[in-house]
């Protein structure tokens, strides 16, 4: 079982709970080697346009103060991680880039929870259902250039667009990315939340083309509460059935921050 996570919240998203100690203390108290905060990234968007959730601009410096604090307060206990969760959204994502490197962060997620820029009018939420072509192949898109740029660690919930239309053209323009995302050898992540949840992720039918092709893979608790780390039942649950799935995840957290 991995000894790490990369996939923490804190309270700054509007929709996590618990101080971010809280998380340290609990990882500590489960075994966990490693823990990896990171949150919705803050963006600095055009317009008046408010994203209600992602850590606001004036709480970026107090997350990355509070992260970079608890990494010297437990160094040697467990590795405390900055990470940031970001969206690649084509017209702000070096704007982005230059902004989050001025934290001094360890290492960036990709999970795309809109196709598009999200502030536009046509952009879409992936969690949403859709039907629509155009939607598969923007995520698709996008996920495929945040692989292909080298600025980040691996993709969470790969698997996270609810695309409704045709089933053989979905498993057909999926099956690309897997290969795309192979050809990066960047790791993708068999979310945890999804999992417990219930939602439209993980996928049997997504996990089954990665196992055929062999992607790198790593677990993502997705934690919103400090508990999550305490949930080894769940854990081993989903672990058993990943191995039915023909998947292995990482173990070791420096095959994914080399």
């Amino acid at each position: 079982m991995p000894d790490f996570n990369l996939h923490t919240h804190t309270w700054r998203c509007h929709h996590a709970k618990g101080q971010d100690e809280d998380y340290v203390l609990e990882a500590i108290k489960n075994g966990y080697k490693a823990i990896g905060f990171s949150d919705h990234a803050p963006y600095i968007f055009p317009g008046n346009y408010y994203s209600g959730f992602r850590i606001d601009l004036a709480d970026a410096q107090d997350y990355a103060d509070s992260i970079h604090a608890l990494q010297e307060k437990y160094r040697g206990t467990i590795d405390v991680l900055l990470g940031y969760e970001v969206e690649w959204y084509p017209d702000l994502i070096q704007q982005e880039l230059a902004y989050l490197k001025t934290f001094d962060y360890d290492y960036l997620i990709c999970g795309q929870h809109y196709v598009g820029n999200e502030y536009e009018d046509w952009a879409g939420y992936t969690g949403h259902k859709t039907d629509n072509p155009a939607d598969l192949e923007r995520y698709i898109a996008q996920v495929i250039a945040a692989a292909q740029s080298g600025e980040i660690a691996y993709i969470a919930h790969p698997d996270i667009l609810h695309f409704t239309g045709d089933r053989g053209l979905y498993l057909e323009r999926m099956h690309y990315l897997i290969q795309e995302l192979k050809k990066t050898d960047i790791p993708l992540e068999f979310n945890f939340l999804g999992y417990t949840d219930k939602r439209q992720y993980p996928s049997d039918e997504f996990w089954k083309m990665v196992a055929q092709e062999g992607n790198r893979v790593v677990i993502g608790l997705d934690a919103h509460r400090p508990e999550v780390y305490a949930d080894k039942k769940n854990l081993k649950i989903m672990l058993e059935k990943m191995r039915t799935l023909g998947l292995t995840p990482i173990e070791n957290v420096n095959e994914i921050l080399k």
